[in-house]
């Protein structure tokens, strides 16, 4: 708990925003959403070691992202749930709101609609357009279904900053040249494919199929039975541990003499080395005296 609320030298959150690493601010979003729940629990004080163990992160890793906001806590104390909660809304852009259009009343965008965490997190859904004489007019959450033909002439009562598309992908582009020409500044696209947009206008896309496809090579791979740690002969499989071809292990060197064949000098037995009993009793081994 602190009572620097405010970045040092009194920079803003706009200020720090061009800084921080597009990793760190997703996890400000989760940050931010972990400190709500603490928040509604009614806790005011939380430790850096508490607050990384409910966002999955370590301690480190979440000191070292809110070191881009400025002092927000007091070692041995903790942060003050409340004004970190604050802080991570103005450097996120939160503080004001935003206000948001939806593309689309089919079932996506029917539940995006009808979803009450946005809200509660600073977005509030202003319209909703689609180009179906069917569902043209209809009410969902207390919103009538618009012409997307009239988007152009509502776009400025309704002051959008956002638009959702859920939209299908071979109507997605003519949608979103629509918006950019309405001056729309940020589009979210569930629209699997990839949108042109000019470089001012920032354009993020949710592909759940390919969310899908990482769930199930994340299943996948934690399902791979382990490669053994020996080869089997005749497996036709070389195990991570066997040493590669080359190495002496695998050699078949050719067998050794015995040492009554070979010649020796005689010596007196003063002069035998100590080491031999540690000499290696087959080639390939290399045993340091």
């Amino acid at each position: 708990m602190t009572e620097q609320h405010e970045a040092p030298g009194g920079v803003s959150g706009k200020a720090l925003q061009r800084d921080i690493p597009q990793a760190t601010v997703t996890r400000l979003a989760t940050y931010l959403r972990v400190l709500a729940g603490l928040a509604d629990e009614g806790v005011a004080i939380v430790s850096s070691e508490e607050l990384a163990v409910a966002a999955g992160v370590n301690s480190a890793k979440l000191r070292k992202d809110l070191s881009f906001l400025g002092p927000n806590g007091v070692r041995g104390v903790g942060y003050d749930v409340a004004k970190l909660r604050t802080r991570i809304e103005d450097v996120l852009g939160l503080s004001q709101g935003h206000r948001v259009v939806l593309i689309g009343a089919g079932n996506l965008g029917r539940a995006l609609v009808g979803y009450g965490g946005f809200g509660v997190r600073g977005f509030t859904v202003a319209g909703i357009f689609d180009n179906d004489p069917a569902v043209i007019g209809q009410s969902y959450a207390g919103l009538v279904v618009r012409d997307i033909e009239q988007l152009s002439a509502q776009i400025p009562a309704l002051a959008p900053t956002i638009a959702v598309l859920a939209v299908p992908d071979e109507a997605a582009q003519d949608v979103c040249d629509r918006l950019v020409a309405a001056g729309l500044p940020s589009i979210l696209s569930f629209a699997p494919c990839e949108l042109r947009a000019p470089a001012h206008v920032e354009v993020r896309r949710v592909d759940l199929a390919m969310e899908l496809q990482m769930l199930s090579f994340d299943a996948a791979r934690n399902d791979a039975p382990a490669l053994p740690e020996v080869a089997q002969a005749g497996s036709g499989r070389i195990a991570r541990r066997v040493p590669p071809q080359n190495h002496p292990a695998l050699t078949h060197p050719a067998p050794v003499e015995p040492a009554r064949a070979r010649p020796q000098r005689r010596t007196a037995p003063h002069t035998v080395t100590p080491h031999t009993a540690t000499e290696p009793s087959t080639k390939g081994s290399v045993i340091t005296p």
